[in-house]
């Protein structure tokens, strides 16, 4: 077994990924550190992460200024300075790529989250972000909305590789791999029709399950419901017993999910033609509560066939004193009756999924507003009156 932890996640068949990007970390050489040192195959972001970076130092400013003095408007500004980043991030992990046969070495792009209710545009959005990406390894993200699932099943249908982001229902996710499943058997009718499309074995696609939010939004309802606790008949204890569970509890119910799904004749159906497994990718797992382990969301989910992207912070704290195992499969019947005693006591999973769902393309939504708002200000500094 590797001394380091992230290294021998690995060896138990979960891929580590990082939920980060930059203009300094990939020019100053980080990224190539965690590729090289870490195990790290694979780089994942979202809105949010682009105006941390674009808006935390100067990194950007000399690209912006440049377009802004050709009278580039921010949108144009914004799509170049995300193109640029992910295109140098896939340069970077294109050794690992090849190297694993495309399994990792992928990098994801998000589409804009005000598509997340439109399949007509999520799907003319892909494939115009893709025609931008020369690079093989690549994957487009797409809100596990119910309109982004339609989305995703006519994309896999095409020969797209997808990243499926913000899922948080299990419900949600047996849609999602149905939509993977039923597009790829679309994609192998059309190529035995004779269009010409990618064969099934090139497709990629990982499911993007959030974690730790689940926990903070149950624990916020086992407070409120503890606080009522002498009104119900029960003890507070009833209910603070609970908290800190439902995160793992989900995800774990999800990779039950999982391993029923590909496998049975239709799957090997598709196997047979070259089709890989859609695999689940734990997101989100940070710990955002101190008083759990800020490895929680890490040590309770690693196994065969998952990823996990974890932001910079986890990554060194899971370097630091992560233990690895494979959990990720065992005590699935606890975690099942774990949830089933969260609905006993009051709390509706499918409500706090839907919350988070909205929430989460919301809080996408408003990164990326941000993100505008932050580079018009730079561009029109930076073009003089001219420019503005």
């Amino acid at each position: 077994m590797e001394s380091n932890p992230l290294k021998a996640l690995g060896d138990l068949g979960q891929s580590v990924w990082c939920d980060d990007i930059g203009r300094d970390m990939l020019l100053e050489g980080r990224l190539r550190g965690l590729i090289e040192n870490d195990g790290v195959v694979g780089v994942t972001s979202n809105p949010t992460i682009f105006h941390k970076a674009v808006t935390a130092g100067s990194a950007y400013d000399s690209e912006i200024e440049e377009m802004a003095s050709n009278q580039a408007s921010t949108e144009e500004i914004m799509e170049s300075l995300m193109l640029r980043d992910i295109g140098m991030a896939a340069d970077q992990l294109r050794p690992v790529h090849e190297k694993t046969g495309g399994l990792d070495g992928l990098v994801s792009i998000e589409v804009a989250p005000a598509l997340a209710y439109d399949t007509m545009g999520t799907e003319a959005e892909v494939k115009r972000v893709r025609g931008l990406l020369p690079h093989p390894n690549i994957l487009i993200k797409v809100p596990g909305t119910s309109d982004g699932v339609a989305a995703i099943h006519d994309l896999i249908g095409l020969g797209y590789s997808i990243n499926v982001t913000l899922i948080f229902s299990l419900e949600r996710y047996k849609e999602v791999m149905e939509a993977y499943l039923s597009g790829l058997e679309l994609l192998t009718a059309r190529r035995n029709s004779g269009d010409d499309l990618p064969e099934p074995a090139a497709v990629r696609s990982v499911a993007s399950f959030f974690v730790s939010r689940v926990d903070s939004q149950v624990d916020k309802r086992l407070d409120a419901l503890a606080a009522q606790a002498a009104d119900l008949g029960r003890e507070p204890e009833a209910y603070l017993g609970l908290k800190g569970k439902a995160a793992v509890a989900n995800a774990k119910s999800a990779y039950g999910l999982f391993r029923e799904t590909f496998t049975g004749p239709r799957w090997e159906a598709l196997a047979a033609q070259g089709a890989h497994v859609q695999r689940p990718l734990w997101a989100s797992t940070s710990t955002k509560n101190p008083a759990y382990s800020d490895v929680l969301y890490v040590e309770e989910l690693i196994g065969p066939d998952t990823v996990n992207t974890m932001p910079l912070s986890t990554l060194e704290a899971y370097r630091d004193h992560g233990r690895p195992q494979e959990r990720v499969s065992s005590g699935l019947a606890e975690a099942q009756a774990h949830l089933e005693e969260l609905e006993e006591a009051g709390v509706d999973m499918g409500d706090v999924t839907d919350t988070l769902e909205q929430e989460g393309v919301k809080a996408f939504a408003e990164s990326y507003e941000a993100l505008l708002a932050a580079l018009d200000e730079k561009r029109r500094t930076m073009a003089g009156p001219e420019g503005s």
